[in-house]
């Protein structure tokens, strides 16, 4: 008898923390003791006493498991809140990258081009060399990183997406 996985989906988790040490180890380790990779993490203080962290991850799973992870994650003492905003509904995720293209004549003046299109900003520039700065949807950094490939990609820095509900309300 075969029987039939779930699907696997993308969600994006925006987790609530106390800002303290450990609790970053603690989480990974509820998505690694499952067998289930960190697409992304990002993780910055959001208050301006320092105590409380905002953590980003996007996984992939099927619906069943991120639930299971989602309270499990809601159990750990020092988190405030989770929310899965896949299933919240509608909500943005963005990321940055910085992105070092080199080359010369044509292809220099492509890229140029290209940046341009995709509204990605030089911020360094040599007469080799630029280094863009880019923002945005995951798969517009991707299409851009492709086209860069051709014309002389050198290096990618990825931030990791970063997630919010649309609207007023706080998620």
């Amino acid at each position: 008898m075969h029987i039939k996985q779930a699907e696997s989906e993308r969600h994006v988790l925006a987790i609530t923390v106390d800002n303290e040490a450990g609790i970053l180890a603690k989480i990974a380790g509820l998505f690694t003791a499952r067998g289930y990779n960190i697409d992304s993490l990002t993780v910055a203080d959001i208050t301006e006493n320092h105590a409380v962290s905002r953590i980003t991850i996007v996984t992939n799973g099927p619906p069943a498991v991120i639930d299971q992870i989602q309270a499990q994650l809601e159990r750990l003492v020092p988190v405030h809140k989770v929310v899965d905003l896949t299933e919240e509904g509608p909500h943005v995720a963005r990321e940055l990258a910085l992105i070092k293209v080199a080359g010369t004549g044509d292809k220099r003046v492509e890229a140029i081009r290209l940046a341009d299109i995709f509204r990605a900003k030089p911020v360094d520039t040599t007469t080799s060399s630029f280094i863009f700065e880019i923002t945005g949807a995951p798969e517009k950094i991707d299409s851009f990183i492709a086209l860069m490939r051709e014309l002389g990609l050198v290096e990618v820095g990825r931030t990791g997406i970063v997630g919010m509900m649309r609207g007023a309300e706080e998620a």
